[in-house]
């Protein structure tokens, strides 16, 4: 059994842990309300880029169709983008997205397809690098940003359009957390190329009335089209914020009432103990007395 000094030793390094997780929980608490309202607020914002996108593509079919939206007509090539944290002590946050990602990559390896990666957060880089190496075209970190904007997002963006003009992807495919409720975060994936119209960006109604557009609808689309990929990454990376804020404040909150349990057990412990070793004096004590 350890002795008195090194139970309150433990006692002490507990305490101290506490400490730290209940501020840890404060702080996520603190940037999960403005991480929630970014994400909140970039929703409407992707959802009409794609309603427009989808009022635009009504009017454009056949071989005039942007690649972007169209498509190259095959799915042999795969470019499969991660996005998670770049921090951990958040539960299984980012470990559920990249199993998601993971069992989504040995599906389409097992099909036979080629599969590349783009890892977006150091805990999808190290967790898709042990796994498949040879398969991480590039790697991002968040850290490099102090404040999430359009520029973050854009260099992902820019290297997804390299990738499919140079032939490497036929469909583009974003893993990332969807930020549902502080204790809810779904892990998602989105495919950003070629462009779908989810069920929530139906085509705008018109009316009847016909629009004549200037410059033509592919033209307009060939611009539109790249944006919306910067687009719905940053949204992506908004809700992975949120998400990840609202997983480390529950997961914080959770340590420090371990701790908590932890240290009522251990005072517990510790007070037998001393009770046990204070007895067995008074009993040696009283012992001595009697043999004189």
């Amino acid at each position: 059994m350890a002795s008195l000094k090194e139970m309150r030793n433990r006692i002490g390094s507990v305490k101290a842990t506490q400490k730290i997780t209940k501020a840890m929980q404060m702080v996520a608490a603190a940037k999960l309300k403005r991480a929630q309202d970014q994400a909140v607020a970039a929703r409407p914002y992707a959802q009409r880029m794609a309603a427009v996108i989808a009022n635009l593509a009504a009017g454009v079919s056949g071989d005039g169709a942007p690649k972007l939206l169209a498509g190259t007509g095959s799915d042999q090539k795969h470019l499969v983008i991660v996005a998670t944290a770049d921090k951990g002590l958040a539960g299984g946050f980012s470990s559920n997205v990249v199993r998601a990602a993971r069992d989504r990559i040995n599906s389409l390896i097992a099909e036979g397809k080629d599969v590349r990666i783009i890892a977006v957060g150091r805990k999808s880089r190290d967790g898709l690098t042990r796994l498949f190496g040879d398969k991480v075209v590039r790697t991002f970190e968040l850290s490099d940003h102090k404040v999430l904007a359009l520029p973050s997002a854009q260099p992902i963006a820019e290297l997804v359009a390299n990738e499919f003009e140079a032939g490497a992807a036929d469909v583009v495919t974003l893993f990332y957390s969807q930020f549902k409720s502080v204790i809810s975060q779904v892990p998602t994936a989105k495919q950003l190329v070629p462009a779908v119209v989810e069920g929530g960006a139906a085509p705008i109604d018109l009316n009847g009335a016909v629009y004549d557009y200037e410059p033509s609808e592919e033209e307009i689309l060939e611009t539109l089209l790249p944006r919306n990929i910067t687009t719905q990454i940053l949204a992506a990376m908004y809700e992975n914020q949120a998400g990840f804020y609202g997983a480390q404040m529950g997961a914080m909150d959770a340590a420090t009432r371990n701790a908590g349990d932890m240290i009522s057990a251990l005072t517990l412990t510790y007070n037998r103990s001393r009770q046990a070793q204070i007895t067995k004096e008074l009993i040696e004590i009283i012992s001595g007395a009697e043999a004189l």
